[in-house]
């Protein structure tokens, strides 16, 4: 027997969904994004706009207050080269925290990797390629050990990256000797990495390949969803997205080619284009971003932290996504190890220590990653690198007080875990 609704029934090619491949275009798409984008916020799907609200206000707050010293090109590099190692660490700190997991020792990683570096290339005088791949090995090797004594032996992450946190202590003083310092200024090429910029043809040409890419992904997979009768972005919201990121780039990279160095008849200390960092980082996300969004590993990654036993039922190998995970992690806090290492041209017992750790982890959550696991994007530890960068960078200028700088970054970091525990709230209660 045939029912109306089998009587009508006919396939994409026939009559096409409404929002999939006929999307509306002009304002009317426009007006319909917005209402669904509104939606997604009511449900508890807010994503990364706190991040993105709290550092619009704060450099509306330090460029208010102090426009000459904060609101200039200098400040603008510094800072980007400043956040860097936090936002390298974090984007690590963001595989293990979407399993629930937590890694206490990314710091001390960070610079026992490092250390590594220097006493490859400065004490035993191999190439700076060599010292860098020793590092990222090292970083691997801790990651696996950590991930295998929470995977197989199920020793609670909190622990055994505690046991990790102390023991690396250790090893970075055994390594370098309690007050020592090993200097890397004589290694032209690990220092250029956090420290120098590229020429500003190759910083226009960067911009044309990190836009002309974006923008290839972006409607390429709008085609395909289009293609497959699947709801997919208006065509101007996409256009309009990529505009804004040719925009944001161009001005930025127009502001870092002029000249912000001393040059006169007397003195030629010429300092212009983008931090070699900025490159370096961009190209870290692209490439954890594809990882997390465009394979199976990354699908299954948020299926463990969303569920493990689901997880496990269907399949998936919950022992070797946190092996993976930790390796991720503890490879990336190598990166970030060697640079501040870069930055600072030399290594100490203090490298990776302080609060390096503590704003990392900030870092990742302020950004929109969840501590409750399943939720949380590479994008969060760039925005929420950013945000720490801005606060620990503006406030010197309006304080020397240390305490105020540390209570006011505990404020944000509170502020983004109670915004997150309130989403998630909302999230359940909506059925999301």
């Amino acid at each position: 027997m045939t029912t109306d609704s089998d009587s009508t029934t006919t396939t994409p090619s026939d009559t096409p969904p409404p929002a999939a491949t006929s999307p509306n275009t002009g304002l009317a798409g426009l007006q319909d994004e917005f209402r669904a984008w509104v939606v997604r916020i009511r449900g508890g799907d807010i994503g990364s706009v706190p991040a993105v609200l709290g550092m619009l206000a704060l450099v509306v707050f330090f460029t208010v207050l102090r426009p000459d010293s904060f609101a200039n090109k200098g400040n603008f590099a510094n800072l980007l080269a400043q956040s860097a190692p936090y936002i390298v660490i974090a984007m690590g700190l963001v595989f293990v925290l979407l399993l629930g997991e937590i890694d206490l020792a990314a710091g001390f990683t960070a610079g026992t990797c490092a250390a590594v570096l220097a006493v490859v290339v400065t004490n035993n005088g191999f190439p700076w390629w060599v010292g860098i791949l020793a590092a990222v090995l090292t970083g691997s090797v801790i990651g696996l050990t950590m991930g295998a004594l929470v995977a197989f032996l199920g020793i609670p992450s909190f622990i055994v990256t505690l046991a990790w946190f102390l023991g690396l202590q250790g090893a970075l003083l055994l390594i370098i000797g309690n007050g020592g310092t090993i200097t890397l200024r004589d290694n032209k090429q690990i220092v250029a990495i956090a420290n120098n910029n590229m020429t500003p043809v190759l910083g226009w040409l960067f911009v044309v390949i990190l836009v002309g890419g974006y923008a290839a992904v972006t409607l390429l997979r709008a085609a395909a969803r289009r293609k497959a009768g699947l709801p997919t972005q208006s065509v101007t919201l996409i256009g309009l997205k990529i505009a804004g990121l040719a925009v944001l780039f161009g001005v930025a990279t127009a502001v870092l080619n002029t000249e912000r160095g001393e040059v006169s008849a007397f003195v030629s200390n010429s300092l212009k284009g983008v931090p070699i960092v900025v490159a370096i980082v961009a190209g870290l996300t692209v490439l954890m971003t594809f990882v997390l969004t465009r394979t199976a590993f990354g699908r299954h990654v948020y299926a463990v932290g969303g569920n493990t036993e689901a997880a496990r039922r269907a399949g998936i190998s919950v022992t070797g996504i946190k092996i993976s995970c930790f390796v991720i992690c503890s490879s990336l806090a190598a990166f970030g190890g060697i640079l501040l290492a870069s930055r600072l041209s030399s290594v100490s017992p203090q490298t990776g220590g302080s609060s390096i750790l503590l704003l990392s982890v900030a870092a990742a959550v302020i950004g929109g990653t969840s501590l409750f696991g399943g939720k949380g994007r590479v994008i969060d530890a760039v925005l929420g690198g950013l945000v720490i960068a801005i606060i620990q960078n503006g406030l010197p200028f309006i304080t020397q007080e240390a305490g105020i700088q540390f209570t006011v970054t505990a404020a944000v970091l509170l502020l983004a875990a109670g915004v997150d525990a309130i989403a998630r709230r909302r999230a359940a209660a909506t059925g999301r």
